[in-house]
């Protein structure tokens, strides 16, 4: 060995080389065979460029998003109210980026078959890389077909759409693309949105509304406009709020602070007060919860597609750590415990991915298939409830994988670790999602036939599968679901729905997810994969 330099301390060795640049899409086995399965195969080049952009610029100045924080500036240096939030030049380049290549709006300005497939994975790409720009991306996608029913928001709804970003302050006249934010909660209500206290008094012009009032949540707050509820003379109802009016003015709210927030730190989120702020109604009086139900079904798909990325990038880079770096005389993937550990993770991940783009394929044949509508609506509860709860104890096994490496800044673990409980909080908490499909069950028949329908695709291929089938078929038809055991019955449902995705595919991971998850051979831990197990394919699946 080399004699080390006067006053070198040690040598630098058994290190992992740099995860990035990196092929999200070549590296990727999974993802692709669902791109070709869900439909959306025509995609596939412009998903693999953007994988490969996300895996390299992308991914590193994701780093830079979250370092430096937004920051909100209320008044400017003479003392005008400006209302204004500053962002790190980067969260401007993904946004751009992003916008760009259809994560906000491919679905609706290339309407074809399989483009919500393709939307849906740009979002997972994109989402694997830099989290906090998902949240207005996602608020842009699902407020676009709510928008177009209105003929008076055509622009909103066209501009929302667009290929293009434009972080300027300024009237929407002005922009050829725009984006969009929510303002749902307040602070008395939570998800109980129909406790609502903002006020909407009616103005002169049709469908326009004055507000006060305020929302405790007021997401992404540099959006050019953003979808609200608050109580109208026929009941709560939604509206389109304007940063700026047609007359050049700026709209009458005030931000009053930024969240201080656990993750999503690229992020801004703020509180803010309506002060006779303008708005447009969309839908009807009253009809505000079931104007925003649709929206509520693509950003629910958005964060089971939001945990299943998570649930990529740390499986990737417990992987790779793993691969490079050797413990007790051999690399770290030899050891018997870390390759049942890096197994179950990739099963998991697969399972989160494949269901996710299953039940963006049902959205996708929505507008022409009732059967896949009412799947759609079903799924994306069972689905959101399930694998947003799975994502924050899947990252943290994956930090373990890395160690103490895996808990500093400069490992991408911390922000997927503070990341990943966000999407079980937004668009409704797991007992909300619960609910939801419990009151699906018992007032949409369509659903409930839906998922038996989608079971029965697969049976025939694996007996336990089928018998978990048999069970949930008996349970359904016997009405036994009750609130207090809504939560084992969506677990059930999400966990066979995944399996059947994965025995439809020929997965060579099925048979040991029905084993693991279905069949009780497995522990409460990640890492309990039944000793049989062969794991090697697996891993190599994972990330060849």
């Amino acid at each position: 060995m080399d004699k080390l330099p006067p006053f070198e301390t040690h040598r630098v060795d058994n290190q992992p080389p740099a995860f990035e640049p990196r092929d999200l899409w070549a590296d990727d086995v999974v993802l692709r065979e669902a791109v070709a399965r869900e439909g959306a195969a025509a995609f596939a080049p412009r998903l693999s460029d953007y994988a490969r952009l996300a895996g390299d610029e992308l991914y590193r100045i994701g780093f830079d998003a979250n370092r430096d924080k937004p920051r909100l500036k209320t008044h400017d240096r003479f003392g005008h109210r400006i209302d204004a939030v500053e962002f790190h030049p980067a969260y401007h380049r993904l946004m751009e980026a992003a916008k760009s290549h259809g994560v906000a709006g491919l679905s609706w300005h290339e309407p074809q078959p399989g483009a919500h497939v393709a939307r849906a994975v740009l979002s997972y790409l994109h989402h694997q890389v830099e989290a906090g720009t998902s949240c207005p991306l996602t608020m842009t996608h699902a407020a676009v077909p709510v928008l177009r029913r209105e003929p008076a928001l055509r622009e909103w709804a066209d501009k929302a759409a667009a290929p293009s970003y434009d972080p300027r302050d300024l009237p929407i006249a002005q922009k050829s693309g725009i984006t969009l934010g929510m303002g749902m909660t307040e602070k008395q209500g939570g998800s109980d949105v129909r406790s609502n206290a903002t006020v909407a008094t009616p103005l002169a012009g049709e469908g326009e509304y004055a507000l006060v009032g305020h929302k405790w949540f007021f997401s992404a707050p540099m959006s050019d406009g953003f979808l609200v509820l608050a109580q109208a003379p026929g009941g709560l109802t939604c509206f389109l709020l304007p940063r700026w009016l047609d007359n050049g003015d700026k709209n009458a709210f005030r931000l009053m602070r930024l969240k201080d927030k656990l993750g999503d730190w690229s992020n801004a989120s703020s509180e803010v007060e309506f002060c006779g702020a303008w708005a447009r109604r969309v839908g009807e009086e009253g009809r505000g919860v079931a104007t925003i139900i649709e929206m509520v079904m693509f950003t629910r798909l958005d964060c089971m597609l939001g945990a299943a990325a998570e649930m990529r990038m740390a499986l990737a880079q417990a992987i790779h750590h793993a691969r490079h770096r050797a413990t007790f005389g051999k690399p770290l993937v030899e050891h018997a415990l870390m390759r049942n550990v890096l197994a179950d993770l990739a099963l998991e991940s697969e399972a989160a991915l494949a269901f996710s783009l299953r039940v963006a394929c049902a959205v996708d044949a929505a507008p022409q298939d009732a059967a896949e509508a009412a799947f759609a609506r079903i799924a994306t509860a069972i689905g959101k409830y399930w694998l947003c709860k799975r994502a924050p104890a899947f990252v943290n096994e994956a930090q373990e994988c890395l160690g103490g490496a895996g808990y500093v800044e400069e490992s991408m673990l911390p922000r997927l670790y503070r990341q990943a409980p966000l999407n079980s909080i937004w668009e409704g908490s797991g007992n909300i999602q619960c609910l939801d499909v419990l009151r699906a069950l018992s007032r949409e028949a369509e659903a409930g036939a839906a998922l038996l329908a989608e079971l029965e695709t697969a049976k025939g291929r694996d007996a336990g599968f089928d018998r978990a089938v048999a069970e949930l078929r008996a349970q359904l038809a016997s009405q036994s679901a009750d609130e207090f055991g809504a939560r084992m019955l969506v677990e059930r449902l999400a966990l066979t729905l995944q399996a059947a995705v994965m025995l439809r595919s020929g997965s060579p991971a099925a048979s040991l997810f029905v084993a693991s998850r279905l069949q009780g051979r497995h522990g409460l831990a990640f890492g309990t994969l039944p000793a049989s197990s062969d794991v090697a394919e697996l891993i190599v699946r994972a990330l060849p």
